[in-house]
């Protein structure tokens, strides 16, 4: 399926460049919604995100972003309030299942609900604001101050003989954010999981509208720190193409550079921290270093170990020099040299291997089902992946092949990550030998009249996508940024099961999803 050959009428084209995803948008009705939904499952494409909207007080649409061959196609539906028909908006589960989640955040923020859905569990509201209190509303001021009265969440329950509950979290040790797993056992063995998220919704949204649209990239880069580099790159192509504008080549080879060091630096981390869990404090002590190696020169060349606010609307805020490059290659090849040793233990011990293999399959149906994307997917026989793709810039003039493994397991995750660090390290070879001359940053210019921007950047774990809508005057009127752990979360439900509960924190950590990263 193509943005170019869709088969419905007022389509509009967003501004394309250098550097930019193909996006375009479609104003639909409830029947066409539902018929775009369905051809581009039919066409084996995944939706996105989905989001709710309110343009002025009483005016909602719900939005959906879809994958497209050539970019990204987003569809709005404008609604009217029709709770005496059960809900606002037709269901999109029963086309994708892993729409269920983002419709229930959806009337969580908005009070739209999608019609005839079967869940409409709350997913944000925790009890812990009326039930009546829609915080992206329009006519919602203000900082809002509830007493907390946590309600009960009814968990779906597994009968049998010997099947009992384990329930871990929302608090954890260590400092891992809060997230609740309810399992359903016989002896040790997982019939299921069950997971209750949204304990960290921070308001970011809401933010977003508070911030100048020449901002918003500051807002972007704090909602995950271990993708600060993708999120910010994401809002500001939303924000260039918004306002029309064309960055350096220089600049793009540079955004590359930044998200390929970030992509490194989170399977340097994992790598270890996988090695742990599986009882080899060996892999966790050399992966350690070579991390704290690779970011001390993040600090030293780019001013920041994670990178953050590094990229900025029109371009980035650092250069690479001469001499920064020499070091940036020579700590390529270093690195590079000591994680293929390292590939190499991590093959041949025993003890990994047996925890590794067929640990939390999951299978390439299942992650087809629940649209997963990025690192776990493509350890599940996929090979999508943006940068391959849709070679935007700079990934057009040095590609990247989508690395994949049709294993599903632990061991696949664990290979896909090795194999990324590789793929990674060329290309940043390949940039700081061909780094183009130019700009680091053009100016932006502000918009004067209502315009949207799409932005879709294949981070570490997963594509990261902003739609933003911003009105005249340096204004966001609406942000919508989303993680890959939306769709990738309920993929761990089923990966653990038929595992052994001591299993679960391999297979969680071998998927490291975000839970903040997903609850805006």
């Amino acid at each position: 399926m193509r943005i170019d050959s869709t088969p419905i009428d007022g389509v509009t084209r967003l501004g394309h460049a250098a550097g930019r995803i193909p996006a375009a948008v479609v104003d639909v009705d409830e029947a066409r919604w539902l018929e775009l939904a369905r051809a581009v499952r039919s066409a084996r494409r995944r939706l996105v995100a989905m989001w709710g909207s309110e343009a002025r007080e009483g005016e909602f649409s719900v939005n959906a972003a879809y994958e497209c061959d050539d970019g990204i196609l987003w569809a709005r539906v404008a609604i009217g309030r029709k709770q005496d028909a059960g809900g606002d908006y037709p269901d999109l589960a029963p086309v994708f299942p892993y729409a269920t989640r983002m419709q229930r955040a959806i009337f969580d923020l908005t009070g739209l609900r999608a019609r005839g859905a079967e869940d409409t569990r709350p997913w944000l509201n925790h009890g812990n604001w009326p039930s009546d209190y829609f915080p992206l509303r329009k006519q919602v001021t203000g900082v809002e101050v509830f007493e907390s009265s946590e309600a009960d969440y009814p968990f779906v329950q597994v009968a049998g003989d010997g099947v009992h509950e384990i329930a871990v979290g929302p608090i954890h040790a260590g400092t891992i954010e809060p997230g609740h797993f309810r399992f359903s056992v016989v002896g040790e063995k997982v019939l299921r999981l069950e997971e209750r998220l949204g304990y960290a919704h921070r308001g970011v949204e809401r933010l977003f509208e508070r911030t100048p649209a020449s901002r918003g990239h500051r807002v972007a880069a704090r909602i995950a720190g271990d993708s600060t580099v993708a999120f910010s790159w994401a809002y500001c192509m939303a924000l260039e193409q918004a306002c029309g504008v064309a960055l350096s080549k220089r600049a793009l080879y540079l955004r590359g550079l930044l998200l390929e060091r970030e992509r490194v630096a989170n399977h340097l981390g994992d790598l270890g921290a996988l090695g742990n869990d599986a009882g080899f404090g060996f892999g966790l002590a050399q992966f350690s270093r070579l991390k704290e190696d690779w970011i001390r020169v993040n600090a030293r060349l780019f001013g920041h170990r994670y990178l953050m606010d590094r990229i900025v609307p029109g371009g980035v805020a650092v250069d690479v020099r001469a001499d920064d490059a020499a070091v940036l290659a020579e700590q390529c090849e270093r690195i590079g040299r000591e994680v293929h040793v390292m590939r190499k233990v991590y093959e041949e011990q025993s003890g990994l291997q047996d925890r590794f293999l067929g640990t939390g399959r999951l299978t390439a149906a299942v992650a087809e089902h629940f649209g997963v994307r990025g690192m776990a997917a493509r350890a599940s026989g996929q090979t999508f992946d943006v940068r391959a793709s849709l070679r935007s810039a700079p990934y057009d003039d040095t590609g990247v092949d989508a690395v994949s493994d049709a294993r599903g397991d632990v061991a696949a995750r664990v290979a896909v990550r090795f194999a990324e660090i590789d793929a990674s390290l060329r290309l940043i070879r390949a940039w700081l030998a061909d780094l183009p001359e130019g700009a680091i940053a053009v100016d932006m210019t502000t918009a004067t009249m209502p315009s949207r921007g799409v932005g879709w950047v294949e981070g570490w774990r997963g594509d990261v996508f902003v739609a933003l809508d911003i009105a005249p005057g340096d204004a966001i009127a609406r942000c919508h940024c989303h993680d890959p752990s939306w769709q990738n979360w309920p993929a761990v439900e089923h990966a653990i099961i038929g595992n052994i509960v001591p299993d679960f924190p391999l297979i969680n950590k071998s998927f490291n999803l975000n839970y903040a990263g997903h609850d805006l």
